[in-house]
């Protein structure tokens, strides 16, 4: 007979508790050796930002947002007033101005009329500015949005708003969203990429692309357009590339030992992201070298290998795009024109307007646009009020404009309409929640279920608010 004290012994060594931790096969034990077994050479498992189907079948699979941080005025781009023009110098009428409230002036201060000539562009006759001649020339693939509003009139929360649906610091950016609904196409470049171009970043900060309370696997990861691709990418003099896996193999093996007695999830996206940081080591140079694209699609984009310009980002935006990388974002922050207005508009043209032009026609050429979203405009618009003197506008939520490409939107639609002024949207009103549900569906989700639990309840990109724009879908 085995004594008491044996036998509970034996059932307490041989416990199931025993057998899922110290034979490995919990779930989580499960998932980070997978992901260890494909670093090493093991084994062949699934790479943990697979690709995933979302809700439903959809056109876009892929998504290029260009940013006008700073909010491009849509009065003397897009949106043509030939009484605003003609009220230049007088004051707004003051039912106009009732309860309204400004940033930085006072709703007292006089119309300011745009100075730049109008024109109808393509077979839509879609009107704007003569100084975005290369868009322009687009209008036939585009819809132009002129109804847009958005909540804040300050930089920093609208920008948040535009990229998380929130105000508030920390929730997740559209690009996270999109990269945890879907994963990547491609294991070895992140699901979502970020670049910066113009004076300055974005006045939101690294916010506008992290990934809040979703595993910061889905971080937005910036990429450079001159010097190295990624910072700290190479390894350090002295350290060959074995050496570096080695030390990374023995970093993951800590790592999988506190995560079989922590379960933190966060220990798997740090695990996921050393082997990206080691997968991108070979590929990223390559894919970051524009000059290794012919001359002519480099003239296109008015791209110069080397330099750091919007044209590069762009050019590398559908390099990124055509090898699977699901979101990439460009920032140009240059657009917060309190004043020298028509100089500042006139040099922010000349170094955006080729650039998207070309990028809309090289993914139309390559066959992407369709799979491929474009996305144009800022976080909001700018007043009919002068501000700087007679040369400058100051923010405006109430309406402004944007324009989506590709993916699924109809070519050469034009959505929603503003007052004689341009301050108020009258018709088809489509708010950032709104732009925010449609994006989504576009890429087969439905915005309502596209959730993740975090601080004790379900969240999501457009929280409770939100309608798809069902007028611009092809």
């Amino acid at each position: 007979m085995i004594p008491p004290s044996i036998l509970h012994e034996t059932q307490r060594a041989y416990s199931r508790r025993w057998f899922m931790k110290d034979c490995g096969l919990s779930l989580g034990s499960v998932a980070l050796t997978s992901m260890l077994g494909q670093a090493s050479g093991a084994s062949v498992v699934t790479n943990p930002q697979a690709p995933r189907a979302p809700h439903y079948p959809a056109k876009a699979k892929n998504v290029i947002f260009l940013f006008m941080g700073g909010a491009p005025s849509h009065l003397d781009l897009f949106d043509n007033k030939p009484v605003l023009r003609k009220m230049d110098g007088s004051n707004p009428p003051a039912e106009l101005l009732k309860g309204y409230q400004s940033a930085f002036i006072r709703p007292e201060n006089k119309l300011l009329g745009s100075k730049f000539p109008f024109k109808h562009f393509g077979e839509c006759g879609m009107e704007m500015a003569e100084i975005l001649p290369h868009i322009g020339s687009c209008a036939d693939d585009i819809t132009l949005i002129r109804s847009m509003q958005t909540d804040a009139f300050n930089h920093a929360p609208a920008q948040i708003l535009m990229s998380t649906g929130s105000q508030q610091f920390g929730r997740p950016s559209l690009g996270s969203w999109v990269s945890y609904g879907l994963g990547s196409e491609n294991s070895n470049l992140p699901g979502f990429v970020v670049m910066s171009s113009g004076f300055k970043g974005p006045s939101g900060g690294n916010n506008n692309w992290a990934s809040g309370f979703l595993p910061s696997v889905h971080d937005g990861v910036t990429f450079n357009s001159t010097g190295e691709p990624v910072l700290y990418l190479s390894n350090p003099k002295g350290i060959s590339r074995q050496q570096q896996r080695q030390t990374i193999d023995t970093i993951n093996l800590l790592n999988q030992k506190r995560f079989e007695s922590v379960g933190d999830p966060e220990i798997a996206s740090r695990v996921a992201a050393f082997e990206m940081a080691f997968r991108m080591q070979d590929v990223a140079p390559e894919v970051t070298d524009i000059s290794l694209e012919p001359e002519h699609i480099r003239e296109m984009y008015g791209a110069k290998p080397g330099q750091r310009s919007f044209a590069n980002n762009c050019l590398l935006a559908r390099r990124l795009v055509e090898r699977g990388v699901r979101f990439v974002e460009l920032f140009h922050e240059s657009w917060d024109q309190h004043g020298n207005l028509v100089g500042d508009l006139k040099k922010n043209c000349l170094d955006v307007d080729k650039a998207c032009a070309a990028l809309i026609q090289d993914l139309k050429q390559r066959g992407l646009l369709d799979e491929t979203l474009v996305i144009w405009g800022g976080e909001f618009g700018r007043t009919p009020m002068v501000q700087g003197g007679n040369d400058g506008r100051d923010h405006h939520p109430n309406a402004f404009t944007m324009w989506m490409a590709g993916g699924g939107v109809k070519s050469g639609y034009q959505l929603g309409k503003t007052d004689d002024l341009g301050f108020n949207a009258i018709e088809d009103k489509v708010h950032v929640h709104d732009l925010n549900a449609t994006i989504l569906h576009l890429l087969g989700f439905d915005h309502t279920k596209l959730i993740y639990r975090a601080q004790g309840r379900d969240f999501r990109l457009t929280d409770v608010h939100g309608h798809v724009v069902k007028k611009i879908l092809a």
